[in-house]
């Protein structure tokens, strides 16, 4: 579906024409989509330091300002169709596809957009759009993936991307609250460009309403989405060849990558920890602003975090779309946690997980942070610094000390990491000497 004239189709008279509820859905999605653009993210700090130039590869090498994307989405569709209209309603249905997403208005080539992705400057950056996406494959509950050629040939294609980069592993994208399909693609497509295109990187599309005013219904479809999520892992573990399978949370997404995770640690029958960790191959997971109960985060956290090779949680203390979620959920935030809300048994085991079970807190902290809003909540994304210590975990997999960050500790022992005033020269020596295979 090409999502460029939206704008136009609201006002067409064949969408007066529809249905009440695809028309009601429909217009929530353009609403969003007439509004708000995604613009392309500051430019990571790792990459403005003039030592490695990402895109300095044969893949890069004549790229466009064209991105290619996987996604999964359990939205219902109004009508089924390689190029389905998806809606804002969860159902038992797990699609999977691809998306392209292009950068800037088709007036920006390769060369300027190389050059604006290696710059410090945060002027001009260009609009990010939904080109289009491509149903591939439908799997009912009661289908079976394996026995199904279009399933196969999906992952196949997935695999083809693994085998062509120089990183083995899949990200899996959660999107949080109020994301229409086009901003939940912009915004995992530009993750994907800062990885100089070499990561492979799929969008999971939980049909959020994509409106500032549906909070609780978005509350609603997250938890209904947790099945369908926790399926797409276990398929993607028994048939790709990732090495680990990653996993980036961000805002509501949180409820879902936690229960999912939750779900996905217990184990078949006969079946030991170990073979469930080699089976899943978790790798790194990190929740970004996490809208997720603490006390049901720190629950989930203890099902799963021995099946990963790390998990951390960034959190601005001053968040205020957590402060919000906090009031209409009545319960205090994991991305804005209070240990009021926590038994002296969690308390204790978040301090040792900390310690040594390879969970870190990460404190996101306007004031040591440059540019940082003191209220931000999208600072995974929005901030140089922070999406350059998120790009760094991923590609990596390195402890928060191996990428600048500096270790801190709370009176009653939880020891968690900080970003240090001189994070960019942190970050500059990191650089130093390395070339892009090391990225």
């Amino acid at each position: 579906m090409f999502f460029f004239d939206a704008c136009v189709l609201a006002s067409s008279a064949r969408l007066l024409r529809a249905a009440r509820a695809a028309l009601a859905a429909a217009s929530v999605a353009l609403l969003a989509a007439c509004s708000s653009p995604v613009q392309l993210m500051p430019t990571p700090v790792k990459f403005t330091t003039g030592y490695v130039d990402p895109f300095e590869h044969k893949q890069a090498l004549g790229a466009s300002t064209s991105i290619p994307l996987l996604y999964a989405t359990n939205r219902a569709v109004f009508i089924e169709s390689r190029q389905p209209f998806y809606s804002i309603f969860p159902s038992d249905t797990l699609r999977m596809g691809a998306a392209q997403v292009q950068i800037g208005d088709g007036s920006l080539d390769w060369e300027q957009l190389r050059r604006l992705s290696t710059s410090v400057s945060e002027r001009g950056r260009p609009v990010l759009s939904l080109e289009r996406m491509e149903e591939f494959v439908a799997l009912t509950p009661q289908s079976d993936a394996e026995t199904s050629p279009e399933a196969q040939a999906y992952f196949a294609l997935i695999n083809d991307a693994l085998a062509a980069s120089r990183h083995r592993d899949l990200i899996v994208y959660v999107h949080g609250f109020n994301n229409a399909v086009w901003r939940g693609t912009a915004q995992a497509a530009q993750f994907h460009h800062f990885t100089g295109r070499q990561a492979v990187v799929l969008v999971f599309l939980w049909p959020s309403a994509g409106s500032l005013l549906s909070y609780a219904t978005d509350v609603r479809a997250a938890r209904a989405s947790v099945p369908a999520f926790a399926r797409l892992i276990e398929l993607l573990s028994r048939n790709t060849n990732a090495e680990h399978i990653n996993i980036l949370a961000f805002s509501a997404g949180a409820r879902i990558a936690s229960e999912g995770l939750a779900t996905l640690a217990r184990p078949n029958e006969g079946e030991t920890r170990e073979a469930l960790r080699a089976r899943l191959r978790l790798g790194q997971v990190y929740f970004a602003a996490p809208d997720e109960d603490t006390y049901r985060f720190v629950t989930d956290l203890r099902q799963y975090i021995d099946l990963t090779e790390r998990v951390s949680l960034g959190a601005n203390l001053g968040d205020r779309a957590l402060r919000f979620a906090a009031r209409h959920q009545r319960a205090s935030r994991a991305g804005r946690p209070s240990a009021d809300d926590l038994t002296d048994e969690q308390i204790a085991f978040v301090n040792a997980a900390s310690q040594q079970l390879n969970f870190d807190m990460i404190r996101v902290d306007p004031r040591d942070i440059p540019g940082l809003g003191r209220r931000a909540h999208s600072f995974w994304f929005s901030n140089a610094w922070v999406s350059s210590d998120v790009l760094m975990q991923f590609l990596w997999h390195k402890a928060p000390a191996d990428r600048g960050l500096q270790e801190s500790h709370t009176p009653n022992g939880l020891r968690f990491w900080t970003f240090p005033p001189d994070y960019d020269q942190r970050v500059e020596g990191l650089m130093r000497g390395r070339n892009p295979a090391e990225l």
